[in-house]
């Protein structure tokens, strides 16, 4: 099997068939059809289904097109780290943001990269916290910000900050009180971020060990929309006071504590234990963790700091 052949693969893949992948490729049709072939002949596997409409991957294909990704990305790792030294750091860097961490981090990140690391060509992908997870783990991302901390023995975890999480309201529906326990949620009709997300999990495992019962009557897979139905006055979510920190400035929203108990979080930074490492990587690790720290340090992020402070 040869790099070529992946890189073919992966075109393919993209282009939906081998006539437009020909064209972006700039291979020829016919030698193009020859590598998918010899491909499928050495794995002992159909990778695609050929209709006229073009090509769509069959199981072993999507399996194929996961490692195809992974083992391009590895080799580019190994380029990078024995190609450029300290003091030149290059290279693409793939990163993992849950979506309420992008929402607040994105900018300052890009910002100090472009300052500090010009070379460098990061890769932003936003999803949810469980999909970064495996995401990670699969080698598809360099490094992420997750919100588990130790509960994969194969990832290596920075601690970075703990926040509370807090009821989201218009001003008309929020409590009288700056703080609101989570037994009188129940009352309330709340749209709350998809299951697979990190902070539903937190907030259901809360739940579950305090007997409450919440009224749910959506969940939304868009922090946009989550924001646009509370702003509607259609129900009040949870979220953490970093997710809305620009409409609560506005006056369009407002955070309210939630205790008894306190729902809260910790906010890592993790790599992958069996994953080689760059210099460009354990740069933007560590970009990452003092541009987090400074949003929480200016309130930016309203949290707690608890990793380690780097030297000034």
């Amino acid at each position: 099997m040869e790099l070529r052949q992946l890189r073919y693969f992966i075109g393919v893949c993209e282009a939906g068939g081998v006539l437009a992948a020909s064209k972006t490729l700039h291979v020829a049709q016919p030698a193009l059809s020859q590598s998918i072939a010899s491909l499928e002949d050495e794995l002992g596997a159909q990778l695609f289904v050929r209709t006229n409409r073009g090509m769509t991957l069959t199981e072993a294909g999507r399996t194929m097109l996961e490692h195809a990704h992974v083992v391009l990305a590895d080799i580019e790792r190994a380029r990078s780290a024995v190609q450029f030294a300290a003091h030149d750091i290059q290279g693409e860097v793939v990163i993992g943001l849950p979506t309420t961490v992008a929402l607040v981090a994105t900018i300052p990140i890009l910002a100090a990269t472009r300052e500090q690391f010009p070379k460098v060509k990061l890769k932003l992908i936003e999803s949810h916290s469980g999909f970064l997870t495996e995401w990670l783990r699969a080698g598809r991302l360099d490094l992420s910000v997750l919100f588990e901390a130790g509960s994969e023995p194969g990832f290596e975890y920075r601690l970075m900050l703990e926040e509370r999480l807090a009821l989201v309201t218009t001003s008309q529906e929020a409590p009288k009180s700056t703080t609101v326990a989570l037994r009188t949620l129940s009352s309330r009709p709340l749209v709350l971020p998809a299951r697979e997300h990190g902070m539903t999990r937190v907030i259901n495992n809360a739940c579950a060990e305090n007997d409450v019962h919440l009224n749910v009557v959506a969940e939304i897979d868009s922090l946009p929309n989550i924001k646009k139905a509370v702003l509607a006055g259609m129900a009040s979510t949870i979220l953490s006071p970093g997710a809305v920190a620009d409409e609560v400035q506005a006056g369009h929203l407002v955070v309210t504590t939630i205790t008894r108990p306190h729902i809260s979080r910790q906010v890592t930074c993790a790599t992958s234990r069996g994953r080689p490492t760059t210099p460009a990587i354990e740069a933007m690790r560590s970009l990452i963790t003092e541009q987090i720290r400074k949003l929480v340090e200016s309130g930016g992020w309203p949290a707690v700091w608890i990793g380690e402070t780097a030297a000034r």
